[in-house]
């Protein structure tokens, strides 16, 4: 059992995963660190010894967030299989027990650190699957990840749209199948050749030139 492991079982651990809970519930503004504490069963002088206030518990939840996706990153890489949809499913599984948190967070604004951790995460395989592309890429590759990103995480958000159109929870096993297949579907069909996006970089060219200059 590493470190990280042995972290996950004090109370420290347990404050954090309630507040996850309660904020995912309640919002930020509805939580409360009394019933935070109630749900860790520990005292609300544990809850602001560790963290300090409200604050600094969401805090430690977005920061716990990113260092479980780095570390799955980093278990992915180390298997030798960057695949963008292998990677995607095993990310979504990663943070499954947070998933109300997340989706909350992301409508109030936050869980920042996660966004930008996901967003360098892509940044790098981006870079490195640039080299192997016929056409080089005319945006730069960190906000292409900054779009990347915000696309995989509207399902969080969206979830109870997806779902229904695709008549299944797609929080359940079911329903992150048939999302797994459909991203290698999407991914592996593009609907754009490279002669369409390259008459389509032609036409923004041409928008960007004969924009008025005010």
């Amino acid at each position: 059992m590493d470190r990280t492991d042995r972290e996950d079982l004090t109370a420290r651990a347990r404050i954090r995963d309630a507040a996850m809970a309660h904020f995912g519930e309640h919002g930020f503004d509805g939580a409360t660190i009394r019933g935070i504490a109630e749900t860790a069963g520990v005292s609300s002088g544990l809850v602001r010894h560790h963290f300090g206030s409200k604050q600094g518990l969401r805090d430690a939840c977005d920061a716990h967030l990113a260092k479980v996706l780095r570390r799955l990153n980093d278990r992915v890489l180390a298997d030798r299989t960057p695949s963008d949809v292998n990677y995607v499913a095993a990310a979504r599984a990663a943070v499954g027990p947070y998933q109300g948190y997340l989706a909350r967070a992301l409508t109030e604004g936050g869980a920042a650190p996660l966004f930008d951790e996901m967003v360098e995460l892509g940044r790098q395989w981006l870079v490195d699957t640039d080299r192997a592309r016929p056409d080089p890429p005319d945006v730069d590759a960190k906000v292409r990840a900054a779009v990347g990103t915000a696309m995989a995480l509207s399902i969080t958000v969206l979830h109870e749209h997806v779902s229904r159109a695709m008549g299944v929870d797609v929080f359940s096993p079911e329903g992150d199948e048939l999302l797994a297949r459909a991203l290698i579907d999407i991914h592996s069909h593009p609907q754009l050749s490279l002669e369409d996006a390259a008459a389509a970089r032609a036409a923004l060219d041409h928008i960007r030139r004969t924009r008025p200059t005010r």
